[in-house]
């Protein structure tokens, strides 16, 4: 497994965030029994700079708490199954790892969400992280159900992390 964490913003969370998104990472792909070693890329930054990505690839100019770009269409959520079949483009070339896609996360979200919910910085991480490993395992929450789907996927991988509220 790869987990590549780049920690661009110049604020510092004092929680150990990069052993946070590895356990998430590792217990949600671990809950969707995903048959294979896999690459995730997490960029953590400021609102500033996710409204500049925000902005590029979703025309919506304003800072948000977590951006998902999957590198997989997938025919349905986590159905690992059809991704020998279909060529070598969604493994690496020379690990053979699944490329799963990047997460972007705000770190100004990270602290006001947990202050806005009353729980920890430590629980919105994690949530962000796991919100976003369902969106590159190809989960949406666009409709109602899709919506009840995800969020209840979050809880149970976040419970088994112990990121209780």
């Amino acid at each position: 497994m790869t987990i590549n964490i780049e920690y661009e913003a110049e604020k510092k969370l004092d929680l150990p965030y990069e052993d946070i998104i590895t356990r998430v990472v590792e217990d949600s792909l671990d809950y969707e029994d995903c048959p294979y070693e896999a690459e995730v890329n997490v960029l953590i930054t400021d609102n500033e700079d996710i409204r500049q990505i925000n902005n590029e690839y979703r025309n919506i100019d304003n800072p948000t708490d977590v951006l998902s770009f999957p590198m997989i269409e997938y025919e349905r959520p986590s159905d690992f199954e059809f991704l020998e079949e279909s060529g070598d483009d969604c493994f690496h070339p020379d690990t053979g790892e699944l490329l799963l896609g990047d997460i972007v996360i705000s770190i100004d979200k990270v602290e006001e969400q947990a202050e806005k919910y009353g729980h920890s910085q430590t629980r919105e991480l994690a949530f962000l992280v796991a919100h976003s490993m369902l969106h590159l395992c190809g989960y949406d929450h666009m409709e109602e159900e899709e919506r009840k789907i995800m969020e209840r996927k979050q809880e149970e991988i976040l419970s088994r992390g112990g990121y209780v509220r």
